[in-house]
């Protein structure tokens, strides 16, 4: 892992640590967590995109006709 140094206001930091100590947490490892959303996209978004994706190439669908049976159908009601 590598260091990085930032500059922020001392009442700013006071407050993330107050916050972060309340969480459970350090300051270091939100400030980490975010860097790591920021860097590497949304991943939901990819993932919801990947299984679409992947829905797409087997052809998954509920025919052309949308689906032919009802809830009655199938809980037998």
């Amino acid at each position: 892992m590598t260091n990085l140094t930032i500059t922020i206001d001392e009442a700013l930091l006071r407050r993330a640590r107050i916050r972060a100590l309340q969480q459970g947490e350090s300051v270091n490892s939100i400030v980490r967590r975010y860097l790591e959303s920021y860097a590497g996209g949304d991943r939901q978004a990819e993932a919801v995109a990947s299984f679409l994706a992947l829905a797409d190439r087997v052809g998954g669908s509920s025919g052309e006709g949308g689906r032919s049976w009802s809830r009655d159908d199938l809980y037998d009601v």
